[in-house]
């Protein structure tokens, strides 16, 4: 049956949200020109990154630290800014992509590091770039239910392996113009890291309430976007509209439950030029009212509504109605709306 999955919030509040940026800036200059032999071979121009997708610039970590250890410091700035202590802390969930083996889960290390109590639950969320919005609303859902009261919401990623074994893989010989364009989206990843915090919203009055939102999955297109850490590997006209196939339906059906045609704060998953646009046109959302972060960030997977939101919270006024929303690979989209 189509349709949208929707959720409701009764006592939810955000009560911090915080991102900690990677130190070093690659620039899309810096890519092309050790891309320029196989730009030549191909006789395609400079400045794509820029042009096509408008990524500048894009971060990445230092020798000495780790995407786990960002989403740690993530973590711990974000409980601080919260007030909540540690040991008050009933739930712990990653939603980072990265990750340096398949187990023991992310979360297990960002809870020892966080010093949660062992009654806290931890486990990692693994679904694209919706990772974060998704458990957001699971924590909601827990917050909601009275099975805890306070939740943290973790995402840290680390771009750096797939970017360099993409530059290094697009230089071989026998490459091919649809081969570069396949993996065209890999060069526009960046590294990055965000925490949330979740409790009830009766506690804290101060609190960013979460009413609710809508997800909608169209799983037909599960091959159009397949990344591992050798790289990311797209169909991107397909996957951009079988995307807003996606967003179109979703957003109208919301209509039923939702009024979100004149919102503060657009928070989107922040991929494109190309992608922002499309769905500014297919909403008919106010562009001026979507903050980019692409531009100098890239593309920080589910990281990238956290930080957006958490560069864009010294804007907001209370009362500001801001819908969090994205498309992940697979595809599925989530909304997610909340009252400053």
């Amino acid at each position: 049956m189509n349709g949208n999955a929707t959720t409701t919030h009764r006592n939810v509040a955000l009560l911090s949200v915080t991102s900690l940026m990677a130190p070093l800036i690659t620039t899309s200059e810096e890519i092309d020109r050790r891309l320029m032999p196989v730009l030549t071979r191909l006789k395609l121009p400079t400045g794509l990154l820029q042009r096509v997708a408008g990524v500048y610039e894009r971060r990445n970590w230092g020798p000495n630290e780790t995407f786990d250890d960002a989403a740690v410091k993530a973590g711990k700035i974000a409980l601080k800014e919260a007030g909540i202590k540690p040991s008050d802390v009933g739930l712990l969930i990653n939603t980072s992509v990265t990750r340096k083996h398949l187990e023991p889960s992310v979360a297990v290390r960002i809870h020892h590091g966080l010093g949660l109590p062992s009654s806290a639950i931890n486990f990692d969320i693994a679904n694209a770039c919706l990772g974060f919005v998704n458990g957001m609303t699971l924590a909601a859902q827990l917050i909601d239910s009275g099975q805890i009261k306070y939740a943290v919401i973790i995402d840290g990623e680390d771009a750096d392996e797939i970017q360099t074994n993409t530059i290094d893989r697009l230089g071989r010989p026998g490459i091919k113009r649809k081969d570069f364009m396949s993996e065209f989206a890999s060069l526009t990843l960046g590294s990055g890291a965000a925490a949330a915090v979740l409790g009830p919203a009766d506690a804290h009055p101060g609190g960013h309430r979460i009413l609710g939102g809508v997800t909608r999955a169209a799983t037909q297109f599960n091959g159009l976007c397949v990344g591992s850490v050798d790289g990311m590997f797209t169909d991107a006209k397909a996957l951009l509209k079988g995307g807003m196939e996606l967003v179109v339906s979703a957003w109208t059906e919301a209509k039923r439950d939702w009024s979100w045609s004149n919102m503060d704060r657009y928070i989107v998953h922040q991929v494109s030029d190309v992608h922002t646009n499309a769905i500014v046109k297919a909403t008919g959302m106010d562009k001026t009212r979507v903050p980019l972060t692409y531009p100098t960030l890239g593309n920080v997977g589910p990281a990238s509504i956290p930080i957006t939101l958490s560069q864009e919270a010294s804007k907001l006024q209370p009362g500001n109605r801001v819908l969090l929303m994205g498309v992940g690979s697979g595809l599925n989209t989530a909304m997610m709306e909340l009252v400053w």
